[in-house]
Parts: structure tokens; C-alpha cells; sequence
């Protein structure tokens, strides 16, 4: 253990309350961790003091309950140039040119005040991304919320799409992709997962790594104010009864004032002038200096009384807590002030040098002179708690074989149920509150495709344009059901996404979202998915580059479903031979890439049309995930495919709906030859699935064969019916209508 030794101990504030093993337990230390501080320290903390530690041991900072499980994900490529540790993941897509992204959680803020804690996280996840020198080019988010029949979900919904919208459009920054489910798990802590991708020069990018003693510390952005203070600490907590309470924990933001910290700080980024750069996030003040410092093996001093303050009486701890938003802390080059000032106050933003860096490793925060802080910064984290907490992994349920579950009466009805279901209802409603169009570069848009698509501009001359395909996904009632085959199932349904538009998936980002891990089951099911996404990554070629994980999403020891949400995103060098996932002309022939065995077990038709939530989710096999999507991104890079979808949610009738209504054109399609019941063959949700179509069935199925891919010739579009032979029989208006009105009629009912 290391003690600390300081010349210049601080001093109480007046009226600084004595620390009472309560306020400990009030800052989210346990007894023994409060005991690590004072040998840490040598001394009882200041106020200030406690909740620093508070902050940057809490499981939001410190991911002390997940850390010894995330080093099993693999985050090495040729292609990355910065895996995890950093505010965002960067990877090579060519051309000198860098993919920047990251998703990060806003879960508990948006349940308390859901458009602003929506917004918040939008963001916050932005500026992870522009810290790093990447302008955005698209936001994705993955939202959870609980059964519709909840009294606060309307409100909920309302709330966090509003606060999306509003934040993101204002920015100027498209929102192109995501997805929304429904679960009475999630009735009391609902899940807020944005995704921020962004692009800069592989030679202009920024770390936060602090360098070069003496250099001044620079504040920027908005004034500091006394929202958000112990945010990363309620985040790291449990909700209750009085979960109202907390609403004083959640962020206010200001888009248009990120708008221009984004364009000032990316003109700064254009000289010279900065050693290292974060943006103030989670623990505020406290997390950016501190991590600044750290990574850069120096010291800092903080002088409080020089920040901009938008409220009277602040005082060190407020100001080292507070999470107000539009905040960045900059390291300057001796001799830049003038110029970065400059820049900012054109801007119209705040500009303050609020310290230098020193060599003495420690933390020194001063308050009109006298020290109010000293903190040594090395056993900060070397002595940060880090748990191995007992885990108990969830078994594998029993298979549930066909014969186990009753085929529909009606099939006519059992599809439209589906299609209109809350899961896989249009969610239209949610988009069209999202610019998804702005600044020109959307491709492939919401419910177009399986992944979004975004142009990159200024490729290379003479080399095509190329594309951005991003997606997010995660099924968690596999992983509820199987933790290990719901993560490896997450990832690889993520890899099929960008496969499916014909780009070459590159890389992931995460966000682990799990119940109390002090409890066996929930430390197991996180276990267990990391797994399952592990196994999932390496035999992919997927490599996670950054992540976040939000625990002790339960309310009265209620958790959610696991849900480790899958960020992924792949390149196409040239954007004319994407496709989409719209059925759009007739005559084309329909073929199922991938073997079907009919599995139901945690199907949607088990749940819809049977009420049944039960059995072992569909199996993964890595390497014929593998080989299938690699066989149909070759077909599409050889312009062979007009429509491509991978078959998920529903099974392949599902698949074959959406297609035909999303592109205005029939099918027409005979069930094969097989042994695999009827309604097990069309609602099954076996997994390394695509339905393609084709002017060249011929070349398709000959290519199948010699990869040794199966694949069947279904039918053929046309008409304006989706009709299985001797089965179904639907008219497209009537499926699109009914896919179309389950959200707009959910929202515009009265309370």
C-alpha cells in the first residue's frame, strides 16, 4: 500500500461537516474502502477529498466489479490504432482516413428525467468522439424500455426520443440506426445506449495523456454549475423508492452550445497548439484532470477559484463534481494561450487557464490560495478496489423441439401479430424525430437496411467513394436465457448487419448493461456473455475498441435483462455496390443463404403467439457465421445481389415482410422440401441466416454450392402480396398497415 507524504496539507472549508462513517456510506464507499483511502492518504480527507475518491472508485469510473472480465475481449488488429483506454476507439478504413467511435450508457439519468438524460448521454458520447480531433458523421442509439402496459413508459418513450432528437438534430449530426424493444424487465430502469461514430486524419488524432511540466491547464466550453454533481455515483447505484429524489444528479445540456465547442475545438485542433485534450464526463473536473495526469505519469494543480462558475456560492467540491455539460479540459503548448483564447472567445465560449502540470504526481487543489486538496495520483489507481465477485453461470435450458410448440390456426393472423408486436412494430415514429439526412452523406437510412450507411467524404481520387456501415444489436432474452450464447449470438447478429449492406465488419464497441454484480447470478450472466462475445470476436475478426459497462440496473432488487449491446462498424470501399434490404422490383429470385432447423426456443413467435418465454436460445456456430457471411459479401461485392437481409427476430417470414414492405414489391415463395415442420421452418430463428434476391440465381446458388454455403431458390418477387404457398396469403398494405400502427397508436393514447 502507498502512503502519501505532502508538504502542503490542506485546510477545511468553513462549515465542512466532519466525516461520519454516514457520509461515506452516502459517497458509495464501502467500510473497507474507505479504509484503503485513509492508508492511502495518511489522513482523514477533506470533503473534497472523499468525493474525488467517491467518484473515481465508483463502478461508473473504476469498473471495478467488470475489469478482470473485460482483458478476455480481444481489441488487437492490424486495423486499430487505439483499442480501449482511451475516451474512443480509432480504426484504420484506408485513405489516411480514421473511424472514431464509442457507446456509452445514460440509463439511470434518462429514467429519472428522460429528456434530458437522454440528451445528455447523446452529448456526452459526441464529445468522447471530437475529443479525439473526428468530426461526427452519425449517432445510433439502443433503447430498452418496459412493457407498454406501464404507466410511466409512455412517458418514457416520450421523453428520451424528444431528448435524442433534439440534441442530436440540433447538433447537426444525423442519427441513422439503432433499435427500441419493450420488456417488463425493464419497467423500472430503462436502458439509454448511444453511439457516436466520427472521422478524422490518421496522423491529426488526440489522447489525453498529459506531457510537459509547467504547461498550462486550460478549461473551455460552458460555465460550471451545480447539475449532475454525484452522477457517476447514482449511476453506480441501485434505484429505489425515492429514485425521484435523484433528479438534481442529472445533467442539463445545451447542444447549440456543443455545436460550437465542437467547431472550436476542432479549429484548435488545426494548429498546433495542444499537447492533450478531455472532455469532462462522468465525475467532471475530477475524472479529466485526474485521467489527464495519470496517463501522462505527472502532477496537477487546480486552482478552483479560476473556473467559470454560473452560480452563486460554489464551492471546491461542487466545482470538482459537477457534471454540466460542454466542458473540455485542454493542455496547452507553453506560448499558445493567446491563440487558443482567441479561438474560443470567438466562439463565444468560456476560456480560463485553471492550472499547470507539475512532476509531483499529485492532485493539489488550491481555493483562493490555500490548498484545499492534495491527493497523490498513482495509488489512486493502483490501489483502486478491483473485485472478483462470486459467479454462478446460468445452465442451458432445455431444447424446446417443434412438436413442443403449436403451430398458428390462422397463419394470416400469426404473421400480422408479429409484424405488429412492440419488438418489431415500425419504429418510424421514434426516426422521423431523428434528421437521419443531414449533411447529405446517409446512404442506407433506418429500417433500409440492416446496418445504416454513411458516405465518407473525400476518399481517395480513383478509388470509389466509400462507406461507413454501422449497427447496433443485441437479443436479450437469448442472453437472459443463456448468457454465453447471447453474447457470442450479439456479436455475430452485429457482423451480420454490416455484412448484409456488403461491408467488411472492422471493429466493436459495447455497453455492458447487467443488474447488482454482488450478486452470483447477475456476476454470472455478465461472465458469461463476456464469454460468449469474446469467443465471438476473435473467431470473427471483431475486435472491441471501446465500451462502457452500466451496473446495478435494478430497481428493489429487480434487474434487468442482461443486455450487452453490440456497436459495430465496418467499411465498403465502394458505396455503389452496397445494397439494402429492400425488395424494390419484380422478378427477382428469393434465396435463403444457411441452414434452417426450426429452432423456436426464445423465439417471438414462442412469446407473441404462445405467451411463452422459454427454452434454449438458438445455437451459434462461429464458423459457419463465418463462411455464410463471408460467401454473401463476396456475392455482393460481385454485384450479383439486389436485396440482402440476415433473419433474426421472427425467423425468415418476418424477414421476407419487412423486405416486401419496406420496397412496395411481393413474393412469392414455396416452402422446400424438408423435415422441419412449417411454422418451425418460418418463424425459427436459426441463427448464420440471409435472405437475398437476385437477377442471377444461377451464378448465386453455383457460388453457394462451390463455397459449400447451403442455399435455396424460396421464389420469386412481384405482385403486391407476400404469399407462402398453401400457407399465407396477404396483401402488402395490409401488413405495412398493421406494421405501421402499433407506435403511433401507443403514443397518441391518453394516459
Amino acid at each position: 500500500m502507498t502512503i502519501a507524504t505532502e508538504k502542503n496539507p490542506p485546510v477545511k472549508l468553513p462549515n465542512e461537516p466532519v466525516i461520519t462513517p454516514q457520509i461515506v456510506a452516502e459517497h458509495g464507499l464501502a467500510p473497507d474502502e474507505y479504509e484503503r483511502l485513509l492508508k492511502i492518504m495518511g489522513r482523514s480527507p477533506t470533503m473534497v477529498e472523499l468525493g474525488i475518491f467517491s467518484a473515481m472508485w465508483s463502478e461508473h469510473c473504476s469498473y471495478k466489479s467488470s475489469k478482470v472480465w473485460l482483458k478476455k475481449l480481444p481489441t488487437k488488429a492490424p486495423w486499430v490504432i487505439q483499442g480501449p483506454g482511451e475516451n474512443a476507439g480509432v480504426i484504420d478504413i484506408g485513405d489516411g482516413q480514421a473511424a472514431i467511435f464509442k457507446m456509452e450508457s445514460h440509463n439511470h439519468p434518462s429514467y429519472i428525467e428522460p429528456y434530458q438524460g437522454a440528451a445528455t448521454g447523446v452529448g456526452g458520447i459526441m464529445r468522447d468522439v471530437f475529443t479525439m480531433g473526428a468530426r461526427p458523421v452519425a449517432n445510433l442509439n439502443a433503447l430498452r424500455f418496459g412493457d407498454p402496459s406501464h404507466p410511466k413508459t409512455r412517458h418514457l418513450v416520450s421523453g428520451v426520443v424528444a431528448g435524442i432528437g433534439g440534441y442530436g438534430n440540433c447538433m447537426g449530426i444525423p442519427t441513422v440506426g439503432g433499435e427500441t424493444n419493450f420488456h417488463a424487465a425493464y419497467n423500472g430502469n430503462i436502458l439509454v445506449n448511444a453511439m457516436t461514430v466520427g472521422i478524422a486524419p490518421t496522423d491529426r488524432i488526440f489522447y489525453a495523456a498529459a506531457a510537459g511540466v509547467g504547461n498550462p491547464l486550460v478549461y473551455v466550453g460552458s460555465k460550471t454549475g451545480r447539475d449532475g454533481i454525484h452522477g457517476a455515483t447514482m449511476a453506480s447505484t441501485e434505484f429505489s423508492e425515492d429514485s425521484e429524489e435523484k433528479r438534481p444528479t442529472v445533467q442539463v445540456g445545451d447542444p447549440f452550445v456543443e455545436k460550437l465547442l465542437l467547431e472550436a475545438c476542432l479549429e484548435l485542433m488545426a494548429t498546433d497548439a495542444i499537447v492533450a485534450i478531455q472532455d469532462m464526463g462522468a465525475a467532471g473536473l475530477t475524472s479529466s484532470s485526474f485521467e489527464m495526469a495519470a496517463k501522462g505519469g505527472l502532477g496537477v494543480v487546480v486552482e478552483l477559484d479560476k473556473v467559470p462558475m454560473r452560480e452563486q456560492g460554489m464551492n471546491p467540491y461542487e466545482l470538482m463534481l459537477s457534471e454540466s455539460q460542454e466542458r473540455m479540459l485542454i493542455v496547452l503548448k507553453p506560448g499558445r494561450e493567446d491563440l487558443a483564447r482567441t479561438i474560443f472567445e470567438k466562439w463565444e465560449l468560456d476560456f480560463a487557464i485553471i492550472g499547470r502540470l507539475t512532476d509531483t504526481e499529485r492532485m493539489v487543489l488550491t481555493w483562493h490560495g490555500d490548498t484545499v486538496g492534495n491527493i497523490p495520483i498513482p495509488p489512486l489507481v493502483t490501489e483502486a478496489p478491483v473485485y472478483e465477485r462470486p459467479w454462478t453461470l446460468t445452465p442451458l435450458p432445455a431444447v424446446l423441439v417443434a412438436s413442443q410448440v403449436p403451430a398458428p390456426k390462422d397463419w394470416n393472423a400469426s404473421l400480422l401479430a408479429l409484424m405488429g408486436c412492440p419488438d418489431l412494430a415500425s419504429k418510424a415514429w421514434i426516426w422521423h424525430q431523428y434528421d437521419h439526412l443531414i449533411m447529405g452523406n446517409t446512404a442506407i437510412r433506418p429500417q433500409d437496411g440492416d446496418a445504416a450507411l454513411v458516405r465518407v467524404p473525400s476518399s481517395a481520387e480513383g478509388t470509389g467513394h466509400k462507406g461507413l456501415a454501422m449497427t447496433s444489436d443485441c437479443t436479450p432474452r437469448y442472453v437472459q436465457a443463456h448468457p454465453e450464447t447471447g453474447g457470442r449470438q450479439a456479436v455475430a447478429e452485429a457482423w451480420r448487419n454490416i455484412t448484409a449492406t456488403g461491408a467488411t465488419p472492422l471493429a466493436v464497441t459495447d455497453n455492458m448493461n447487467f443488474g447488482n454484480p454482488q450478486k452470483p447470478e447477475i456476476m454470472g450472466q455478465f461472465a458469461g456473455a463476456i464469454m460468449g462475445m469474446a469467443e465471438a470476436c476473435k473467431v470473427l475478426e471483431f475486435p472491441v475498441v471501446s465500451g462502457n459497462v452500466s451496473l446495478y440496473n435494478e430497481t428493489e432488487g429487480r434487474p434487468i435483462l442482461p443486455t450487452p449491446t453490440i456497436g459495430a462498424v465496418g467499411v465498403i470501399h465502394d458505396i455503389a455496390k452496397a445494397v439494402g434490404s429492400r425488395l424494390t422490383q419484380a422478378g427477382l429470385a428469393v434465396i435463403l443463404v444457411g441452414e434452417t432447423q426450426g429452432w423456436l426456443g426464445q423465439s417471438l413467435y414462442l412469446r407473441e403467439a404462445c405467451g411463452r418465454e422459454d427454452g434454449a436460445p438458438p445455437p451459434v456456430d462461429l464458423a459457419v457465421e463465418r463462411r455464410n457471411g463471408d460467401f454473401v459479401r463476396s456475392q455482393i461485392d460481385a454485384s450479383r445481389l439486389s436485396a440482402c437481409h440476415d433473419l433474426s427476430d421472427g425467423g425468415l417470414l418476418v424477414a421476407l415482410a419487412e423486405m416486401c414492405i419496406a420496397g412496395g414489391t411481393g413474393a412469392e415463395i414455396a416452402l422446400p422440401s424438408t423435415d422441419v415442420p412449417s411454422h418451425a421452418f418460418l418463424y425459427g430463428e436459426d441463427q448464420a441466416r440471409y435472405l437475398v434476391a437476385t437477377g442471377m440465381p444461377d451464378d448465386v446458388l453455383a457460388a453457394a454450392k462451390a463455397a459449400g454455403v447451403p442455399a435455396v431458390l424460396l421464389g420469386y418477387s412481384g405482385g403486391a402480396a407476400l404469399v407462402v404457398k398453401g400457407l399465407v396469403s396477404l396483401d402488402l398494405g395490409d401488413i405495412k398497415a398493421t406494421h405501421e400502427a402499433w407506435l403511433p397508436t401507443y403514443m397518441n393514447t391518453a394516459e
